[in-house]
């Protein structure tokens, strides 16, 4: 049985005192979510204010994106280490923000992939199609490629180590959202993809859903077989929300 997982994506969102009232939220009410593992990804630059709130409580914290770079010359980037240092345990690599507007390619995610479960971070693979790629009907070739790259690199075992979120480009910050029918058969196709290189893990890797996922939307697509759990954009920016996404997950 594949345990939940849903992991609140902040990006370039909040100060000191607005995470401090949404962390107190979240805290107040995470004890009535039954099974689902709960994430926050916070800026870097808040990282050790999370890490602060979160001590002691069932809520993981990680990082939004690292270098394939241990140290060095490389103004404005963080390390695995530099996140290790405030107890993260999860890293966000490949977000379509990141590919689409910092040029980061296959290759590139697959390295940060890599560099971070080696540093024992575990890493949320984020993978998806545009809408140009989904109307031209390439939407499981996309993801395929997306994956390949770091099966290709690291191996398929590599995949247990870390979190895969299918976030289909078009659905984030849109408003649009994948309906559960179809965000259910990309999860499908994914895991099929996964077991035609080993049906293990295919059966234990936990694959997020990270389509514009909200309190409205979460039980039912949550509900889907292949969908355990979510990676949250704008909706883990409120503690009621992101709350209710988590119970929802179980």
């Amino acid at each position: 049985m594949r345990k939940p997982i849903i992991a609140g994506n902040w990006k370039m969102n909040g100060s000191r005192s607005s995470i401090k009232e949404l962390l107190d939220g979240i805290k107040a009410g995470v004890g009535e979510v039954k099974s689902a593992e709960v994430v926050v990804c916070a800026p870097s630059i808040y990282i050790a204010d999370v890490a602060a709130q979160l001590e002691g409580t069932d809520i993981a914290w990680g990082g939004q994106n690292l270098s394939t770079e241990p140290k060095g010359a490389f103004t404005g980037e963080i390390s695995a280490d530099m996140l290790l240092d405030f107890n993260c345990k999860y890293v966000i690599v490949g977000h379509s923000e990141r590919r689409s507007l910092y040029g980061e390619t296959d290759e590139i995610v697959a390295e940060k992939f890599e560099v971070a479960r080696k540093a024992g971070l575990r890493p949320i693979l984020c993978i998806g199609e545009t809408l140009q790629e989904r109307e031209d009907g390439v939407t499981n070739d996309v993801c395929a490629r997306q994956i390949m790259a770091v099966i290709e690199r690291s191996g398929v075992q590599a995949l247990l180590d870390g979190v895969i979120a299918y976030e289909p480009v078009w659905a984030i910050g849109t408003g649009k959202t994948a309906t559960p029918e179809q965000a259910q058969e990309t999860h499908a196709a994914i895991r099929k993809l996964i077991a035609e290189k080993d049906a293990s893990v295919a059966e234990q890797v936990r694959i997020q859903y990270g389509g514009s996922m909200n309190a409205g939307n979460a039980a039912e697509l949550l509900a889907m077989e292949d969908i355990d759990g979510g990676l949250i954009g704008g909706a883990s920016l409120k503690a009621e929300d992101f709350l209710t996404i988590c119970k929802a997950a179980g």
